[in-house]
């Protein structure tokens, strides 16, 4: 009864419960969104003073995306003590995104000039040794469950930016991005506790509302940049498909809400893809950069589930560097 692991768990336990009464990232998004307000009126200054456009936004928002996500991964995670479940695929999980996250950041970066190693002045060598020792250890650091955990943080971290480095054409910005999210939603899930998210097996409506919403937009995303419209299918075939992957999509919610099982949120991520593809596929023709826009959407509602607003105002951004116009309504051919 009073052993420190049971002591520990048990305040994580209250911790978390009373989390869940006020879900901590909804009050964090409502507390922020005089950020967002002002990240939106002052979107055309903080474009100009970046330098950033309609044609390289894509680009430099996802970079910054991935870079925060695998800050926030990394040092935002937790202690592995308030895992009630001793056998976790967690450890591998977080080095499969870190690995990815690095994958990505290394071919974007790779033409990047590092500093160099050989003939450097001694204070520049012990400096460029700082950085290393910092980043490598902040890794190292996010997983000491075990004796092999930093090491497999910090191999997934090296492996990914050699790689990266390595590569002869960069990650695709979406799709890169897409994945290094629904990656995150996903481990989130598996262990909301690590992550500060709520308690396992307790979540409230507004966080499963929240995982939806983010997994609705990231099938989209994908859907809208993989699938052409090609105006096929007749209509009368078509209002059936489009009710039976309604009615389909609406059950996998329901059992997703029932569950709060993983395999069951990756499968109605796969139902809205269907039903998001079909209605491209459908369709005559897309509204204008509508891939784009709905890809700032999942970066938005990503910032806000992992609590991370100035992810949330990149995709703000993101929304605002795009051609206005349309706004809801382009969406609603999708559902």
């Amino acid at each position: 009864m009073f052993e420190s692991t049971v002591i520990v768990q048990s305040a994580v336990s209250a911790f978390n419960n009373a989390a869940l009464v006020a879900p901590a990232f909804l009050w964090w998004a409502i507390l922020a969104l005089p950020l967002f307000f002002m990240t939106w009126f002052c979107a055309p200054a903080l474009l100009g003073r970046l330098g950033w456009n309609a044609n390289n936004a894509s680009g430099r928002v996802s970079l910054w995306v991935v870079l925060l996500t695998l800050a926030w991964v990394v040092m935002f995670g937790g202690n592995y003590g308030v895992l009630r479940d001793n056998a976790t695929v967690l450890p591998f999980m977080i080095a499969a995104i870190v690995f990815v996250a690095s994958v990505f950041v290394g071919s974007n970066l790779r033409n990047l000039n590092l500093p160099a190693w050989r003939g450097a002045p001694r204070r520049q060598k012990f400096g460029i040794a700082a950085v290393w020792v910092v980043i490598l250890a902040a890794i190292g650091l996010s997983d000491m469950h075990a004796w092999w955990g930093p090491l497999l943080q910090i191999g997934a971290f090296l492996v990914g930016i050699l790689i990266g480095r390595a590569s002869r054409v960069e990650m695709r910005p979406v799709a890169g991005t897409t994945l290094v999210v629904l990656a995150t939603t996903v481990a989130i899930l598996m262990q909301p506790e690590f992550f500060r998210f709520g308690q396992l097996g307790a979540l409230t409506p507004v966080h499963l509302v929240g995982l939806i919403l983010v997994a609705m937009a990231a099938a989209a995303t994908v859907a809208l940049r993989n699938i052409r419209p090609r105006g096929f299918i007749r209509h009368s075939a078509y209002v059936k498909l489009k009710w039976l992957g309604r009615f389909l999509s609406v059950l996998c919610m329901a059992l997703f809400i029932l569950t709060e099982s993983v395999p069951i949120f990756l499968g109605m991520t796969l139902m809205f893809g269907l039903l998001f593809a079909m209605s491209v596929w459908h369709a005559e023709k897309l509204p204008e950069r509508i891939d784009e826009k709905i890809f700032a959407v999942t970066i938005g509602l990503f910032g806000i589930i992992t609590t991370m607003p100035a992810v949330t105002a990149l995709g703000i951004l993101y929304w605002a560097a795009l051609p206005r116009g349309g706004g809801a309504r382009q969406f609603g051919f999708l559902l």
